[in-house]
């Protein structure tokens, strides 16, 4: 017998939907495709989250709104665009909760870019140098010392780059892994444009533009 014969009660069912914010439907076969394994079940629709949002990636987001968050007791602001295809979308629920806590996990942990393909010629060369020097001083043979930096650059790419960060509230997943949840839940392409962070007292601010947004406007 396949697996969708697996008895999934409604319980399993509305706890994975509130950890996912995936469809019913969805959550019911990602249940009974991983017999009842609920941490094995999430894996199936972020998984299936990413491979949507990958297929739906190429369509134009000229829809979304601008969020905004003030943290720290009016130490910290915040302002995103996050785009969407339709103002449908832009107008629900789940859209206006991502964009929330988008520009809430902004705050807290101060990404400099939106994507890895975004990070500057400048600052990708600054860093290797670093990792680079760190790990020839260290006596290591130069092609031990360049895997070590590959390493050392996906770890940097973690810190700086918005869509790589684990997420604030949900370490297990990252804005990416976040977003891709939303794309396979409103079933549009969303992504983010750039963001302003601004925090009292530091001489300038943080303001990032995906490359990929300037590239349409062209």
């Amino acid at each position: 017998m396949g697996s969708t014969t697996v008895n999934i009660s409604a319980a399993q069912v509305k706890e994975l939907r509130e950890k996912t914010g995936a469809p019913m439907m969805d959550c019911k076969q990602a249940l009974a495709d991983s017999k009842g394994d609920l941490e094995q079940a999430i894996v199936i629709l972020r998984k299936k989250g990413i491979a949507s949002m990958q297929k739906k990636a190429t369509r134009v987001t000229s829809e979304g709104s601008v969020a905004s968050y003030i943290h720290a007791g009016g130490k910290i602001g915040v302002l995103v665009e996050v785009n969407c295809e339709s103002d449908f979308v832009a107008r629900t629920q789940d859209f206006k909760e991502l964009t929330h806590d988008i520009a809430m996990h902004i705050a807290a942990s101060d990404p400099k870019f939106i994507r890895k393909e975004d990070v500057t010629a400048e600052a990708f060369e600054r860093e290797k140098e670093i990792y680079l020097a760190q790990a020839k001083a260290s006596g290591k043979p130069d092609h031990i010392a360049e895997k070590m930096v590959a390493g050392k650059m996906e770890k940097f790419y973690e810190e700086v780059c918005l869509y790589e960060q684990p997420f604030i509230k949900d370490q297990t997943v990252s804005i990416s892994q976040l977003i891709a949840s939303k794309i396979g839940k409103l079933g549009e392409n969303i992504s983010v444009r750039r963001f302003a962070r601004f925090k009292v007292g530091d001489a300038g601010e943080t303001i990032a533009i995906s490359k990929s947004s300037e590239s349409k406007e062209e």
